[in-house]
């Protein structure tokens, strides 16, 4: 019997070499039925949220690792080291570009599962940073990744080229303390 984590892996290598998953033929390369690859997976939106998280969870740890400065400069940081890392992934990209729906839903809805991952991730992020946050850790974290997701996914979601100065700004902007509101 194959395990979910021997599919998600094949899955990862199918992706980056395909731009997609194609359950047919990743049942083919992993030598079991179509029947038993969804017996295990479910469906192919909850593969590709797994293969998106998994590649992309890599590209976070990488980013993390390499960050230089602390505080929300340290946050700000990853981010922008993260974003650039997937905006250059010649595999996501084309993802993106030639199954814009299915895109949507993965990244974006619990059919697949990424942005409630991206969001506890980006929760621990906040918290290891040390910061005196200026609001629920959850909230914040939610915000600041719905702020990454609308700036990185532009071109997806409005047709415009991704703005990540501003995303960064209005982040800034998010978790720098303010006085009480009058």
């Amino acid at each position: 019997m194959i395990s979910e984590r021997d599919v998600v892996r094949g899955a990862c290598r199918f992706f980056l070499l395909n731009s997609t998953v194609e359950m047919d033929a990743l049942a083919v390369s992993l030598a079991i039925s179509r029947a038993t690859l969804y017996r295990v997976v479910h469906s192919r939106d909850r593969l590709l949220g797994d293969v998106l998280w998994e590649l992309g969870e890599q590209v976070l740890n990488r980013a993390r690792q390499s960050t230089t400065t602390t505080g929300i400069d340290g946050v700000l940081e990853i981010t922008h080291r993260f974003c650039t890392m997937l905006l250059r992934s010649e595999p996501f990209r084309l993802f993106l570009k030639t199954e814009p729906k299915t895109a949507t839903r993965v990244l974006f809805t619990p059919a697949g599962g990424v942005h409630v991952r991206a969001v506890a991730a980006q929760q621990e992020i906040l918290l290891n940073a040390g910061l005196t946050l200026p609001g629920d850790p959850a909230h914040l974290a939610y915000l600041y990744v719905r702020i990454i997701e609308s700036s990185l996914y532009a071109e997806l979601l409005t047709g415009q080229q991704p703005d990540l100065p501003l995303a960064e700004r209005t982040i800034r902007s998010l978790l720098t303390p303010h006085g009480p509101l009058r």
